[in-house]
């Protein structure tokens, strides 16, 4: 989401380091390009300007000026504004039993697809999650979520033929605590627009369940209409927290930044993509440190932890180090990779991977095909691979013989080097299965 400010904001603090010495009209040169690329950013200007600003109070002075690394002083101060802005990390609280989380927002946000997101994360985290499906102005929703609700594995409760949402509502909170829930999340009605009749049905539903959490879900492609509905329902209802959907998508991002200072509530959780795995504890620091290229290798790793046991890696670290990995281990890894996310997004996590990485996606899913198109024998000795063989091979997986070669020359490849490596080796590389 923050490509294009990403590399605007690099170009800055690459043309400051090129100066031994900074000047202050450097810097406020600097600064003015900082501005721009975040009002381009659809970032709110009051934000923009309270955040320059604070940047050129502590930027603008003898220690950063005189500094030996003058930019990398500036970089740092950037960063400690952005954290200012985004603030701290906001958990959600689920001190009580049951904890009530209500969502609200207007139509076509995601509350829906939020709700059964943040059901899979509770229950991931070990507490039992229960939803209630009371948004009755669109029957869809009802057969949506409980579909969402089949899927995760998850208790919910809903009422087809009930026009009545503050009874759904009771009735839905004493059906979770009758499954003795720990989490009891209600999907509310949405409307194309803030209106009293919207408002008058999430006044009753606050004062029929009184939740300990409100949350806003807005769309993050919204842009700063994203911040006038936050403080519109602020305004009107109050909210404790706001979840941004579709943080994966190519929107600016501003309204991300802007949110917290605009009004005075805070991120929860970010909608990664369109799986039920795809939402984030917002962490305010590994959001600074992905728009400022710094990587975000605690996120890898999480992600990494969650589809890898502490045997498998194990295991397969074993494999690698002895040379020992077959196409079938190959296989494994590929499937754990797509289940992580995007693989453009997972390289842009490693600190220092270029911002305009290029990465096929598909080439995955061919590698994946070509695999899957051989026998088990011969994933376990590609040796055995001959002319009549990469033919089938091909045939079946629709690809090439050529590309088959190249599978198989890149596997051979992988494996020399894993075994330098596992050897000492300091200068081996990994040649890539997907160059």
């Amino acid at each position: 989401m923050f490509d294009s400010l990403s590399a605007k904001l690099d170009a800055v603090f690459k043309k400051l380091s090129r100066h031994g010495i900074l000047r202050p009209e450097d810097v406020k040169t600097g600064l003015r390009e900082i501005r721009i690329a975040l009002l381009e950013a659809d970032v709110h200007y009051k934000v923009v300007k309270e955040f320059i600003q604070n940047v050129e109070s502590r930027a603008v002075g003898e220690a950063v000026l005189k500094s030996l690394t003058p930019a990398q002083q500036i970089v740092k101060i950037v960063r400690d504004e952005m954290l200012a802005v985004l603030g701290k990390p906001a958990p959600v609280d689920t001190s009580a039993s049951p904890a009530i989380i209500m969502l609200v927002g207007l139509q076509g946000s995601g509350k829906t697809t939020a709700a059964a997101k943040i059901a899979k994360k509770f229950k991931k985290e070990g507490l039992k999650p229960f939803l209630i499906a009371a948004d009755l102005q669109r029957p869809a929703a009802i057969d949506q979520l409980e579909h969402l609700a089949h899927e995760i594995g998850v208790g919910i409760y809903a009422d087809k033929e009930s026009k009545d949402v503050g009874k759904v509502a009771r009735q839905g909170v004493e059906a979770g605590k009758r499954s003795f829930a720990k989490v009891i999340i209600l999907d509310t009605a949405g409307r194309l627009q803030i209106d009293g009749a919207l408002m008058d049905e999430l006044d009753i539903l606050q004062k029929s369940i009184r939740p300990q959490e409100t949350l806003l879900v807005v769309d993050a492609m919204a842009g700063q209409d994203a911040v006038n509905v936050a403080s519109g329902f602020q305004e009107k209802i109050g909210i404790d927290g706001v979840i941004f959907t579709k943080v994966d998508s190519d929107a600016r991002g501003g309204a991300l930044l802007s949110l917290r200072m605009v009004t005075g509530k805070p991120v929860k959780f970010i909608g990664v993509g369109e799986k039920s795995d795809d939402l984030e504890t917002f962490q305010p620091e590994r959001m600074v440190s992905r728009i400022l290229g710094m990587g975000d290798v605690l996120t890898l790793i999480e992600k990494a932890e969650e589809q890898w046991t502490e045997d498998e890696a194990r295991d397969m670290e074993a494999k690698f180090l002895k040379a020992q990995f077959t196409l079938e281990d190959f296989m494994k890894q590929i499937k754990m990779i797509k289940k992580m996310g995007s693989l453009s997004t997972l390289l842009k996590m490693i600190p220092g991977m270029p911002r305009d990485l290029d990465v096929d996606e598909k080439q995955l899913v061919r590698v994946e095909s070509i695999i899957q198109s051989m026998t088990p024998r011969e994933r376990q000795y590609p040796g055995i691979i001959k002319a009549s063989r990469k033919k089938r091979i091909a045939r079946g997986s629709g690809r090439s013989v050529a590309e088959v070669n190249q599978l198989l020359r890149q596997y051979e490849m992988s494996k020399k080097m894993m075994k330098k490596l596992g050897k000492g080796g300091q200068n081996a590389g990994i040649p890539g299965l997907f160059q």
